[in-house]
């Protein structure tokens, strides 16, 4: 036997849809932009920043960069730096900010302009 109707869908079908479409959003929303950690001096107008290592931004939580011992006793600069919110494309990473608040404030989908979560 054929229908001739519009099909129905079973509520437990569109509670479930519904509920990952909220969760996608209040996720988007509350978490942590996106980082990389690339090499400040690298810029290329074409490519964007070099990534790097993360283990060269995780000596400092700021985004001025950490100290490391070199092979001789002396501290110097790291080579990295965290990137928030970068468009990848390789070992590149562009149109981002070194700014985590900034990459807050940009927000994601279901997010006010305010800075979301």
């Amino acid at each position: 036997m054929e229908r001739t109707g519009p099909r129905r869908l079973r509520s437990s079908t569109v509670i479930l849809g519904g509920m990952g479409a909220l969760a996608a959003a209040l996720t988007s929303c509350g978490s942590e932009p996106d980082k990389r950690c690339v090499d400040p001096d690298s810029y290329d107008a074409v490519r964007g920043y070099r990534i790097v290592d993360s283990s060269a931004c995780k000596s400092s939580s700021s985004s001025t960069g950490g100290k490391k011992k070199s092979s001789r006793g002396t501290t110097k600069r790291a080579d990295g730096d965290w990137y928030y919110d970068p468009d990848v494309d390789g070992r590149w990473a562009d149109e981002g900010t070194f700014s985590k608040s900034q990459a807050a404030d940009r927000g994601g989908f279901g997010c006010s302009g305010s800075g979301g979560g």
